[in-house]
């Protein structure tokens, strides 16, 4: 079997498959939604989860700091961003750590702002936490490329716009944030007190010629007004193991998110988990490297069969694994574009709704799958539009 080939999943409890029937209504759609890949974990971090489970006893454990060296090493050496490791934190997923950054840089009532399109947790995480979502909608310009407009997010901000939530790489839309880009947002956040909470967990899946630019790297100031959520979850496909680290170089942001951290009581994770992580960091770069290209070939095979099919429009994404499809040109409602993924083309993708208002008319499919699943799974969708 070859490295990126296919696996049955159907027998492991994968989200992404046991829930078809109640997110689909049917076992008979092929799953390409849920952000992780179809693609087997490195056998570098296996091997390592392995070798620790040699010992007979898996108790409470705290996280090594051969661990968190681990992912400075590899951010220096993938990002030129050189984080301390004071800086960081254990969390069990970047989800929490945006809930827990909420709660401890802002008070109730205060706004955040979100842009939309986006993961859907931004949105309910501040709402769920008692904070007020300022959306601002990204624009496409004349090439369709999504961009903020900084000069209508001045128009949206008040003097209790205390956040704002950043995902880059972008998801849905598959952007890498120019320097410039970010040097503009960040000089405004600084400007007006916001404080940035970046997630950037896709920062690893980034394709030539772009590169992944951490917000925190671009200036002292924007180093002591940003908190950055990572993890190894996206980049080696092993989100199950249910560990990120929160980076926050200013002490005093640093000491009020660490009373929230306390509150909640997460302590330092799961044993298996820090081997995990630190084995996926240390020991990664070369299959990361190969990964790299197997999705650079599936991204290439969805442009050149968009082109074939004019009625989906589709721009390669910059970054992540995930193909944003414009599919307005077929003049479906929401409801029934869903419908005609499960029923005619029999897929599951994540309907681009889901991700905000901005969203309409799109889907979004996860590629990181083996090739011969992603071929199959195009001919099914072309077979649909002829149909």
């Amino acid at each position: 079997m070859g490295e990126f080939d296919t696996i049955d999943r159907t027998s492991s409890n994968a989200e992404k498959y046991t829930l078809r029937q109640k997110l689909f209504g049917t076992e008979e759609v092929h799953p390409m939604w849920v952000a992780d890949m179809d693609i087997a974990t490195p056998i570098c971090v296996v091997a390592a989860v392995q070798e620790r489970l040699k010992h007979p006893i898996i108790g409470y454990e705290i996280m090594p700091e051969s661990a968190f060296e681990a992912q400075v090493a590899w951010v220096s050496e993938h990002h030129a961003f050189t984080m301390q490791r004071e800086w960081l934190s254990y969390s069990p997923s970047v989800v929490a750590s945006i809930g827990c950054t909420i709660r401890a840089l802002s008070e109730a009532g205060d706004e955040v702002i979100v842009m939309d399109p986006v993961y859907p947790p931004f949105y309910s995480m501040v709402k769920e936490n008692n904070r007020r979502l300022v959306i601002h909608p990204l624009r496409q310009d004349e090439e369709g490329v999504y961009r903020f407009d900084l000069d209508l997010l001045r128009t949206q901000i008040t003097d209790k716009t205390k956040l704002l939530l950043l995902c880059s790489p972008h998801n849905p839309v598959g952007r890498v944030w120019s320097r410039d880009e970010l040097g503009a947002l960040g000089t405004f956040c600084l400007e007006h007190s916001i404080v940035i909470i970046s997630d950037e967990i896709h920062s690893d899946i980034v394709f030539q010629p772009h590169s992944h630019i951490p917000m925190g790297s671009l200036s002292k100031e924007l180093l002591n007004n940003t908190v950055t959520l990572t993890g190894p979850g996206k980049t080696f496909n092993m989100a199950g193991f249910s560990i990120s680290t929160v980076c926050i170089p200013s002490e005093e942001l640093r000491t009020r998110y660490k009373e929230e951290y306390h509150r909640v009581h997460w302590g330092d994770g799961a044993a298996l988990s820090h081997v995990a992580f630190e084995a996926a960091y240390r020991d990664g770069s070369p299959w990361h490297q190969r990964l790299i290209g197997h999705l650079s070939h599936n991204a290439l095979l969805i442009e050149e069969w968009a082109a074939k099919h004019p009625l989906i429009r589709y721009s390669p994404p910059e970054g992540t694994y995930l193909a944003w499809l414009d599919c307005r040109a077929l003049g479906l409602g929401d409801r029934e574009l869903r419908e005609f993924f499960i029923q005619k083309a029999g897929l599951g993708l994540s309907p681009g709704l889901s991700f905000g208002k901005e969203g309409s008319g799109f889907m979004r499919l996860n590629f990181a799958v083996p090739t011969s699943v992603l071929t199959q799974a195009l001919e099914q969708l072309g077979k649909a539009l002829n149909d």
